[in-house]
């Protein structure tokens, strides 16, 4: 009698192992499929800490938290390294692709131009937009007008009764690409010529 309640027993404790085996299996395999480069993983919450050259990729799904160790930070995002964890942390503006920091920007998404790490549907006042590359150009501020020059003809300064005369101003600092965002930087206007060439009619 006593031998067949050891046998019972025995059979019941060898089927729980083998239950809870199978259990441990099913959930290390689908947390390997969650936790690709961790070195802490939750069931429920995926990755929790990474190796030290990934970044921790941590977003919110209703009331859950989901962490994911990545190589680079999505869009939106830019990567903090630290001592202890490296982490994905999310730009500030919804507008932003890609920032340097919480609050500066280097790329917008798209219909958004660039302007000093913003991001704005419309560029401030004294710039201009550039779709080429999605930034807010600067107005360029030139300086105040020349003196007109002598009124000439064929770079001669007598000998015929109109010529031009002409007035420029600098910009201090231009760059070749702001030229296009310039203000006229010369004008020229008709002039009378009214001196004669010595020995002339």
């Amino acid at each position: 009698m006593l031998w067949i309640i050891f046998m019972l027993l025995l059979f019941i404790s060898s089927m729980e192992m083998l239950t809870q085996n199978r259990w441990k299996k099913q959930v290390s395999t689908g947390l390997l499929e969650n936790c690709t480069g961790c070195v802490l993983c939750s069931e429920e919450n995926g990755c929790i800490t990474c190796h030290h050259r990934l970044f921790l990729l941590i977003w919110r799904d209703g009331i859950r938290q989901h962490g994911m160790c990545v190589h680079t930070c999505p869009s939106g995002y830019f990567g903090v390294r630290g001592l202890e964890v490296n982490r994905c942390t999310k730009c500030r503006s919804p507008s932003c692709e890609s920032c340097f920091s919480k609050d500066f920007c280097i790329k917008c998404k798209d219909k958004f131009y660039l302007h000093k790490g913003q991001c704005f549907r419309q560029c401030p006042p004294n710039t201009m937009a550039q779709p080429s590359t999605g930034e807010c150009q600067e107005m360029c501020e030139p300086g105040p007008w020349s003196e007109w020059s002598a009124c000439t003809h064929k770079g001669q300064t007598c000998g015929c009764k109109w010529g031009v005369e002409t007035r420029v101003r600098e910009v201090a600092g231009a760059a070749g690409e702001e030229g296009a965002a310039c203000p006229a930087l010369q004008e020229t206007r008709k002039c009378r010529m009214r001196k004669h060439c010595p020995g002339g009619e």
